[in-house]
C-alpha cells in the first residue's frame, strides 16, 4: 500500500522556497525574487504573492516551521483563487523555476496537515563535539550522490550548504602598537570603508532611511587596493595604511554554517520525494545509506518524516498494552473460558481483507489517521464476536444442542450485526470529502463491511473447531442423501 504520515492540506495556498548560494548578497537575492514574483503574478489563477527575503514568514500556520534568518534565503507565500488551482499552478511553476532559476535551489511545496516536517527526507550524519567538518561534508556528499542517482528524489541538498571565501587580515601586534592602532580601530576602518557607518537618518514619508558613510562602489569592489586603505587610530588624528599594521591580506575557504544536533556537529542530507510518498523513497535508498562506512565516533540518524512516524506510532504502544490486558481480562471474565478471546483475536486480522483492495484501487495512502481507523475496527469486530458468542451461550442454556446453537446464533444475530455495521459505514461517508479523514473513512467502511460478514462465518467455524462441535447424525444423513 502507498504510505503517508499525514496528507497535504487543501488550502488555496502554497509555498516557494529559494536558496541562493551562500555568500550571495541580499540585494542580488532581492533582484532574483522580483523576476519570480512577476512570473507568478502573471497567472490569472494567482490572487496574491507575499515575499519574505532573508528569512521565512511569521508562523501563521502551525504545521509550517519558520526558516532561520539567512541572507541567502527567501520565501514566497502564493495565494490562489481556489484550492483546485493550487496543483495546476504548481505543475507549471516548478519546471519554469528549474529552467529560469538555475543559480539557486528552489522548492515548491504544499502546506501539510497535522505534524508536518519541513523536509520529509532527512538523513543526519553526526560526529563528536568538535568533529572534522571535512569528514561531515564528505559524508553528506556521499548521501547526495545516492539520492541524485534515484529518480524518486528531488531538491537534494545538505544543511551545511556550500563553502564561501572569506577575506582575512593578519593583524601584526608589534607594528600596530608602534602605530597606536588596535584591532578595534582596524575593524572600524574596514567597516566604514565597505559596510558603512550610520551618520544620520533621512525621513521619507513614514520611513526612516539610514545615511551611511563609506567608499564609492568602484573602490569597494577593488579589493586589491585593500592594503592601502587608511586606518585611523582612536588615539591619534593621523592615518596609516592597512599594510603597515598587517602582515598579509588574503582569502580562505570556510564553512559559513555549522549545525549542531544534541551538542554534536552534524550534516543533514535533505530531499523531497518526487512523485511518490516518503516511505517509497526511503525504501529505495535506505540500504545504500546504511552501507556508508562511518568513521569512529560518527553515526547516521534518520530524522524528518521517519522520526515523526516512528514517534507517533510508538506513542500508541503505552496505551495498547494495558488495553490488551483489560480486553483479555473482560472477555475471560464474561465467558469464564480462555477460548473466546482466542476466537476473537484470530478473527480481527481478517478485516484487512477489505481494507487493502479499496486502498489499492483508490491509491489512498495508509497514513497515521488510517492506522487509527484500522485499530478502531478491532473494537467493532470484537463487539460483533461477543454478541455472537453470547447468543451461542443463550441457545445452549435454552437446551439446544451445540451444533444447532451455533447455527441458530449465527442466523438470529445476522440482522442486528449487519444493521449496526451499516450505521457506522453510513456515518463516515461524509468524511470521504475531507483530505484529512478520507483514509480513515475508507479504512472503516471497507474493513467493517468485509469484517462483519467474515465475523459471521469465522466465529461459528472457529467456535466449532475449538469446542469440537460436529454435526448430529441426522444432519449428516440428510446431507449425504441430498
Amino acid at each position: 500500500l502507498p504510505q503517508q504520515f499525514f496528507p497535504d492540506s487543501a488550502r488555496a495556498q502554497f509555498l516557494v522556497d529559494y536558496w541562493s548560494p551562500e555568500g550571495t548578497r541580499i540585494q542580488t537575492l532581492e533582484a532574483d525574487l522580483r523576476a519570480i514574483e512577476a512570473r507568478i503574478l502573471e497567472d490569472e489563477r494567482v490572487e496574491s504573492v507575499s515575499t519574505f527575503i532573508g528569512k521565512g514568514p511569521p508562523r501563521f500556520y502551525l504545521p509550517v516551521d519558520s526558516e532561520f534568518p539567512y541572507e541567502t534565503y527567501a520565501n514566497l507565500v502564493v495565494n490562489t483563487r481556489s484550492g483546485d488551482d493550487v496543483k495546476p499552478v504548481i505543475a507549471e511553476l516548478e519546471p519554469w523555476m528549474k529552467e529560469n532559476a538555475t543559480q539557486a535551489l528552489t522548492r515548491v511545496r504544499l502546506y501539510g496537515l497535522g505534524p508536518s516536517d519541513t523536509w520529509k527526507f532527512e538523513a543526519r550524519f553526526s560526529g563528536p563535539q568538535e568533529a572534522d567538518l571535512d569528514v561531515l561534508r564528505g559524508l553528506g556528499e556521499r548521501g547526495k550522490e545516492i539520492l541524485e542517482a534515484s529518480p524518486l528524489a528531488k531538491e537534494i541538498r545538505t544543511d551545511m550548504r556550500n563553502r564561501v571565501r572569506r577575506l582575512e587580515i593578519a593583524y601584526n601586534d608589534a607594528r600596530a602598537r608602534w602605530s597606536n592602532v588596535s584591532r578595534v580601530d582596524l575593524a572600524d576602518s574596514t567597516k566604514r570603508a565597505y559596510d558603512g557607518l550610520d551618520v544620520g537618518l533621512y525621513r521619507e514619508g513614514d520611513n526612516l532611511i539610514p545615511i551611511k558613510l563609506r567608499l564609492v562602489e568602484q573602490e569597494r569592489n577593488n579589493l586589491g587596493a585593500l592594503d592601502v586603505l587608511q586606518v585611523t587610530s582612536s588615539l591619534a588624528t593621523d592615518t596609516v595604511p592597512l599594510s603597515q599594521v598587517a602582515d598579509e591580506v588574503g582569502f580562505r575557504w570556510e564553512d559559513p554554517i555549522i549545525i549542531r544536533y544534541q551538542r554534536r556537529r552534524a550534516n543533514t542530507v535533505q530531499a523531497s520525494p518526487s512523485g511518490v510518498t516518503f516511505p517509497t523513497l526511503r525504501a529505495e535508498v535506505v540500504k545504500a545509506f546504511e552501507e556508508i562506512e562511518l568513521p569512529a565516533g560518527y553515526d547516521l540518524f534518520w530524522d524528518g518524516q521517519q522520526k515523526s512516524t516512528a514517534s507517533a506510532q510508538a506513542s500508541l504502544i503505552p496505551g495498547l498494552i494495558p488495553v490488551g490486558f483489560i480486553f483479555l481480562f473482560i472477555i475471560v471474565y464474561l465467558f469464564n473460558d480462555f477460548r473466546p478471546p482466542l476466537i476473537i483475536l484470530l478473527t480481527i486480522p481478517f478485516v484487512f481483507i477489505g481494507i487493502v483492495p479499496v486502498l489499492l484501487a483508490t491509491q489512498a495512502p495508509f497514513g497515521f489517521v488510517a492506522l487509527l481507523g484500522a485499530m478502531s475496527l478491532s473494537g467493532m469486530i470484537t463487539k460483533n464476536a461477543i454478541v455472537l458468542l453470547d447468543e451461542v451461550n443463550v441457545q445452549l442454556a435454552a437446551g439446544r444442542g451445540a451444533y444447532d446453537a451455533v447455527v441458530e446464533a449465527a442466523v438470529s444475530r445476522l440482522r442486528p450485526v449487519v444493521l449496526a455495521a451499516a450505521t457506522t459505514v453510513l456515518g463516515v461517508i461524509p468524511l470521504l470529502q475531507d483530505v484529512f479523514w478520507v483514509g480513515m473513512a475508507m479504512t472503516v467502511m471497507a474493513g467493517l463491511t468485509a469484517g462483519t460478514f467474515m465475523t459471521m462465518v469465522l466465529v461459528p467455524v472457529l467456535y466449532a473447531m475449538f469446542h469440537r462441535v460436529s454435526a448430529p447424525p441426522a444432519t449428516e444423513a440428510a446431507a449425504q442423501t441430498a
